[in-house]
């Protein structure tokens, strides 16, 4: 477009500084947008990291098990002696891993496993979060039930909390029976984060208690 530069002599006007205040508010204009657009973006930036780092945290939590054994893992039995003995108990204490959250007993449930078969283990009393002693005798455990027979450093509440310890006692019953030389699993999986599993094999001669590995 050919502009007549004549036309703006009458007004005073000059041309090239009338082109130079259009070329600024142009420049502004840009300036206005990149900054609008660049605060978007970060923003945008900000949001996906933070998202990511949520992400890795809640995932951390979920593949690692706040609980682990703590000694040995024993096996009970009553038919002792003879080929045919068979272990009908475990015991086993457990504590939280260094760093672990509290674990709630009160929904936590354990799985025994073998070659041959899968059993759900129910625990002996429907005990709650708020239960003020969750403690039980051992006889009073039934087959496929477990129950809490011991608290050590600390109250008699369902939260296993840190430093204290939880003595286990899980009875089998006649048809999980573990046999001589018999690999078994019994996993125990809290409401939040992964399942803890022991993994142990039954000695070639069962005595009334045995250490197993």
């Amino acid at each position: 477009m050919v502009i007549d530069t004549g036309s703006f002599e009458f007004l005073g006007l000059d041309l090239e500084a009338f082109t130079g205040l259009e070329a600024a508010i142009v420049l502004i204009a840009f300036v206005v947008t990149a900054s609008i657009f660049s605060y978007v973006i970060l923003g945008a930036g900000f949001f996906a990291t933070q998202k990511a780092q949520d992400v890795v945290y809640t995932s951390v939590g979920q593949t690692s098990s706040s609980i682990e054994v703590m000694g040995d893992v024993y096996g009970n039995s009553t038919t002792v002696g003879g080929v045919d003995a068979k272990m009908d108990g475990l015991r086993f204490v457990l504590g939280l891993t260094a760093g672990g959250s509290p674990v709630d007993f009160a929904s936590t449930t354990m799985t025994f496993s073998t070659d041959e078969d899968v059993t759900k283990i129910n625990n002996v009393t429907a005990i709650k979060s708020t239960s003020t002693n969750v403690v039980v005798d051992k006889s009073s455990i039934g087959a496929n039930e477990w129950g809490i027979i011991d608290i050590a450093n600390g109250d008699k509440g369902a939260l296993l909390e840190n430093q204290e310890q939880f003595t286990i006692y899980v009875h089998l019953d006649s048809g999980n029976e573990i046999a001589r030389n018999k690999e078994f699993s019994l996993e125990v999986r809290p409401a939040k984060g992964s399942s803890y599993g022991i993994k142990r094999k039954a000695p070639s001669k069962i005595d009334k208690v045995n250490v197993l590995y």
